[in-house]
């Protein structure tokens, strides 16, 4: 599902990610652990697209990120470090944004936003806007969204960050 051959990425002198290598098959999970600043978002970042790398590849589910980076990110959900969201909109109101920018129309669109707020238990939520939400259940809206068009890849960077004890189980 994701292959990544010797991907660098330098910021000036600093360099990031020194020719990481791996494979993901599809079932497999695979956690990035290390200190701030390690790489493991900015390895995230080239693997969905969001940026090139100076050196090295990647490929979700066959494609090459650099080639066709649209295809791809129809391909994976992503999570970012800090999800953005437009907090005047409602939970309901962003996620069918989103579904209709994935290509969702009508009532396709309303299905999978039904489908994401079941799977994150945000129902208490869905008419609350996003500002007024808690840490927890912003991130909740976060996963929503990345889960919204049934991606075959999910990237989560920091998925759990802002959720209770109650909320990550």
């Amino acid at each position: 599902m994701i292959e990544v051959q010797g991907l660098v990425k330098a910021y000036g002198a600093k360099r990031a990610v020194d020719g990481i290598s791996f494979t993901v098959r599809r079932g497999d999970i695979l956690g990035f652990l290390g200190p701030n600043g390690a790489g493991k978002s900015t390895t995230m970042k080239m693997i969905t697209g969001f940026l090139r790398p100076d050196a090295g590849r990647a490929l979700v589910g066959g494609v090459d990120v650099a080639a066709d980076p649209v295809a791809v990110k129809r391909k994976i959900g992503y999570l970012p470090e800090s999800a953005p969201a437009y907090p005047e909109m409602t939970v309901e109101e962003f996620l069918a944004f989103i579904a209709e920018i994935r290509g969702f129309r009508a009532a396709a669109r309303q299905a999978q936003v039904d489908r994401a707020i079941n799977l994150t238990h945000l129902g208490p939520a869905r008419h609350q806007t996003i500002e007024t939400l808690s840490k927890g259940y912003k991130q909740r809206v976060g996963f929503a969204q990345a889960l919204l068009h049934d991606p075959p890849v999910l990237v989560l960077d920091e998925p759990t960050d802002g959720l209770d004890p109650n909320q990550k189980n």
